[in-house]
């Protein structure tokens, strides 16, 4: 009975070493001190109303922004605990962690980072500018948007779990290749954690991108074709056509592995007939193309910034386009260079080689579009610009590295060392990141209503610019010495000093994020001397600015019609006409997002821990609550012309 009951679960589960314990406290501890301040202030209801239950993608996007950085959070504090332990960690010392426990954060920290963080950021910015963007009230599915939310609020709760039920987690590297995965190596829940925690999130990512998509090409203004569009919904919409790609081959790698593990079948375990090297052409064949899902939306990002800051429309227009199309095209047809040493022979390394660099071309092309359209520009170095023009910096010395890995006889002596660890930090950080940080500092007048200060943004970007070369220029070189990834321990004191160095620059960067918060704590005090009243702060040039800041939950009384590519800046020059109100219809608020979610959850814990019932319950669940949704008529209001009049006038 107890085992139908709790299936593997056992009080052994329970926390019982320091950092399960600590996990676990901490996160009592910060949910406690949530739930005594709402309760405190009587804002259950408003909570609930006003945001976990709206549809309103702009609300949606700041959650998801919340959301994203919590887990950057989580995973900065991961990579403290590696790169000190990598200090500490030679000779006779051991440093403080064993190899195991350094494993498990090693792998904790890749997947928070991707995941849950940069993807988080991501569809926070895709919620709230997108449709602003293209001159649509909504995302073509508002339910599946707050589904597509909530399954990442689900995810992002797993890969935090095992703190609280098992007590470890995978140890497997972020991408969990087998043998290592397999449950003759990995026997513990830990690698079951990650499974359901990527199955689930990746769900949700899934979601978003087909909603992204139908949203861009059905929804769009009128006179906005496609060569209209805005550079930030071309390149969101490449990313989401990556995201419909190739997360269903992440869905079916990892599920496979799971079949694997609980079922005993060998999809990939070699002595039962199965191939391993099937699991990294499939994992890579997602990862790869993730990257750049990763990184094409803040090319989107940097082309809004460049020509509203250089007071210019975009240089090259046409290429950008062509180049977000290539790069799309190109990420499906490279992943092999990340495994040149498995002995496919010389023809197809020869083919992944060329197509890698082939693929840096469309990237320099919109790196010097971008740079022409500064040339006799009347910049105006914010604090976003700075972002930019540090992309191009990390971007450019991080693209050298790359091009240099693509020759498969210089790959073979990088292979696996911390040069490889190195560049994708510098493409991640240097690309997405800072492409997130500049969209976050470009449109938050327009989210919240009022300008981050420009003195400690820029300070902010300083420490980042500096911590980031002082923390992995050193193991560029240590990738030359021949330090390989996951190394908790070295036996070479002349490393030591490169760690070090490393470490000093994670503190100047988490300087750097501190001043960020300390910059949006005064921004707010200071907000009502930063108000952004026109709604247009810095003189921009797509529709985003034409509403107001923060826009109303409509966001367009009347849609706008788009002559031109730079439709807000033609609307400045001709004059807007007379809006002509009409009765519109807007999706009410629900909360079955959530239950879905939840049960979703129930099942993904059933998983991980063989309890059948709760794997029939959560399933059952779901599919009853989508069923229930899907009946259910009533799921749109209608707000009309006199009161659309009404708050339009009160507001004006």
């Amino acid at each position: 009975m107890w085992h139908f009951i709790f299936g593997n679960l056992t009080w052994a589960a329970l926390p019982h070493e320091w950092f399960t314990i600590g996990g676990t406290a901490a996160m009592f501890l910060m949910a406690g001190a949530v739930v005594g301040w709402l309760t405190y202030a009587r804002r259950w209801r408003w909570l609930w109303s006003e945001w976990l239950t709206s549809t309103d993608p702009k609300k949606i996007g700041v959650m998801y922004i919340i959301m994203a950085s919590l887990m950057l959070f989580r995973g900065a504090l991961d990579a403290a605990m590696i790169w000190l332990q990598q200090a500490m960690s030679v000779g006779a010392s051991h440093g403080y962690l064993s190899a195991d426990h350094f494993q498990q954060i090693f792998t904790a920290h890749g997947d928070i980072m991707v995941f849950f963080v940069t993807m988080g950021f991501l569809a926070g910015l895709l919620n709230i500018i997108l449709p602003l963007q293209i001159g649509a009230r909504d995302l073509a599915f508002p339910f599946l948007n707050s589904l597509g939310f909530w399954l990442y609020v689900a995810g992002a709760v797993f890969v935090n779990l095992f703190f609280v039920f098992g007590g470890e987690f995978a140890a497997t590297g972020w991408l969990s290749l087998p043998p290592l995965s397999e449950l003759a190596y990995s026997p513990g829940v830990g690698m079951d954690y990650w499974i359901w925690s990527l199955q689930i999130s990746g769900l949700g990512s899934l979601i978003a991108g087909i909603n992204f998509i139908v949203t861009i090409l059905k929804m769009r203004a009128p006179g906005m074709t496609l060569m209209k569009m805005p550079m930030f919904v071309w390149s969101s919409l490449c990313s989401m056509v990556l995201v419909v790609s190739v997360f269903p081959i992440l869905a079916v790698t990892i599920g496979l592995l799971w079949l694997d593990r609980f079922f005993g079948m060998h999809f990939f375990t070699s002595t039962g007939g199965g191939n391993p090297m099937m699991y990294v052409n499939l994992i890579w064949m997602w990862g790869h193309p993730e990257v750049y899902i990763l990184v094409i939306p803040s090319f989107g990002i940097f082309s809004e910034v460049v020509s509203t800051f250089s007071q210019k429309k975009l240089f090259g227009y046409a290429s950008q386009v062509a180049a977000a199309i290539g790069i799309t095209l190109l990420a499906m047809l490279v992943w092999l260079h990340h495994f040149f040493t498995m002995g496919a022979g010389a023809d197809v390394n020869a083919f992944f080689g060329i197509m890698t660099g082939v693929i840096a071309i469309p990237t320099g092309v919109q790196i010097f579009d971008w740079i022409s359209t500064m040339y006799k520009g009347k910049i105006i170095f914010t604090q976003s610009l700075y972002w930019f023009l540090g992309f191009v910096a990390t971007f450019t010395f991080g693209g050298v590295a790359g091009v240099l890995m693509s020759s498969p006889a210089a790959d073979f002596q990088f292979h696996n060392s911390l040069f490889l660890v190195a560049h994708f930090h510098t493409m991640v950080i240097g690309g997405a990141l800072f492409g997130i940080f500049s969209g976050l500092t470009y449109w938050f007048p327009k989210v919240t209503g009022f300008k981050l200060n420009e003195r400690l943004g820029k300070t902010a970007f300083w420490f980042w610019l500096t911590g980031f070369f002082t923390a992995f220029v050193p193991l560029y070189i240590l990738g030359f010495m021949g330090a390989t990834r996951r190394l908790d321990h070295y036996t070479d004191p002349a490393w030591q000093p490169f760690f070090i160095t490393a470490g000093i620059g994670l503190v100047i960067i988490a300087i750097g994020a501190a001043v960020q918060i300390a910059q949006l704590i005064v921004s707010i005090r200071q907000r009502r001397d930063n108000l952004d009243i026109s709604g247009d702060p810095w003189n921009g040039r797509t529709l985003e600015w034409s509403t107001k800041s923060p826009p109303p939950f409509y966001n367009f009384a009347v849609i706008p019609e788009v002559k031109s590519r730079d439709a807000f800046w033609e609307m400045k020059q001709g004059g807007r006409p007379q809006p002509v109100y009409q009765d519109i219809e807007l999706p009410k608020n629900t909360a079955m997002g959530i239950y879905v979610s939840a049960f979703v959850f129930l099942a993904g814990f059933g998983f991980v821990w063989h309890i059948i019932w709760l794997i029939v319950l959560g399933l059952g669940g779901a599919v009853t609550c989508v069923i229930i949704r899907a009946l259910d008529e009533e799921t749109e209001y209608t707000v009309t012309a006199a009161e659309l009049a009404s708050m339009e006038n009160n507001h004006s």
